[in-house]
């Protein structure tokens, strides 16, 4: 049995703040490259992971995989009660703390395979709950599930009254609150520089309880230019206003202190996007990640990024992908 999950871009989280009673919320979308790819069947007993080699999986990205999937898998099985193991091939998968959702589309893959093996149902949300993720952000959930261009509603200060990342959280995933079909037309261009910043684990902890609550009145603007602003000129189909937006929330709220945190290198191609007439600017959550979107009339951003960077990162194009996984028996 195969699965292939997407990647997602993670635009920002709506309200840490709090004060009217919620907070977090998300907004994100999802893309269909680089995606995960993992091939899965029973074994007699044991958690057994295996990679293409034709593939060229970095070292890294494989470290990370067999955690992921390993962790995943024996949360699985202990919560249905399996007694039977499991190997896995990986395919396909990218670099992990780069802003595209890796550890959370691992582990809802692996949850995946397990439960159509054993004959029961389950969806991002109850997969989500069983290995841990979506405790902050529901991109990734929601993206696993109905891919698209995703709203998640944040959590109840009756569940959740901390400000903590999703690897640190134990707030079941939130509410999908809005999920849109992306523009076919608009391309995706990502870039991933080689960058000296890598937030996770008890840095991202820190940068979480250091910095927030996000003062109200930044959370209030950020709100507005979300729901008045980016999702109906998405609606409209009008990119250089949707792109205009995904440029002011940059400097607003916490999008703009995971900006701030960044290398100076990831600031500075930012800089240049914008410099060469990108309609969008963004960063996905904590970086490195780097993106924009671009039609007919704007695509030449593409080339000249690719001259600007050389051998200092990757640039990616793609597209929104509006629908989920894709699972294959």
């Amino acid at each position: 049995m195969y699965i292939k999950s997407p990647s997602r871009l993670h635009l920002g989280l709506i309200d840490m703040n709090g004060s009217y009673g919620r907070l977090d919320g998300g907004i994100g979308l999802t893309i269909q490259n680089p995606s995960f790819l993992l091939y899965g069947e029973s074994a007699e007993k044991g958690i057994t992971i295996d990679f293409n080699e034709e593939s060229n999986i970095s070292d890294t990205i494989k470290n990370e995989c067999i955690k992921k999937i390993t962790d995943a898998a024996q949360k699985v099985t202990d919560y249905y009660g399996v007694d039977e193991g499991f190997y896995f091939r990986v395919d396909g998968a990218y670099p992990p703390h780069s802003g595209l959702g890796s550890g959370t589309q691992i582990a809802l893959s692996t949850g995946k395979l397990i439960t159509e093996h054993i004959g029961q149902e389950s969806n991002g949300v109850t997969l989500g709950k069983i290995t841990g993720r979506g405790g902050t952000s529901g991109i990734g959930v929601f993206a696993f599930d109905n891919g698209g261009f995703i709203v998640d509603g944040g959590h109840s200060r009756k569940e959740k009254d901390s400000f903590l990342p999703s690897s640190a959280s134990v707030a079941s995933p939130p509410q999908l609150f809005g999920r849109y079909e992306f523009p076919d037309e608009w391309g995706v261009l990502l870039v991933i520089l080689k960058s000296d910043v890598s937030v996770n684990g008890q840095k991202e902890v820190n940068i979480f309880q250091e910095y927030c609550p996000i003062d109200r009145q930044e959370v209030e603007l950020y709100s507005h230019l979300i729901f008045m602003n980016m999702i109906p000129f998405l609606l409209e189909k009008d990119l250089p206003c949707f792109g205009n937006i995904i440029n002011k929330i940059q400097t607003i709220g916490f999008k703009k202190i995971e900006v701030e945190l960044q290398s100076d290198n990831i600031k500075q191609l930012m800089a240049k996007l914008t410099e060469i007439g990108a309609y969008a600017v963004g960063m996905s959550s904590f970086g490195p990640t780097v993106y924009s979107f671009y039609d007919e009339s704007n695509k030449h951003i593409v080339e000249e990024i690719k001259e600007y960077v050389g051998d200092d990162g990757i640039v990616m194009t793609t597209k929104a992908q509006n629908h989920g996984h894709v699972l294959t028996k």
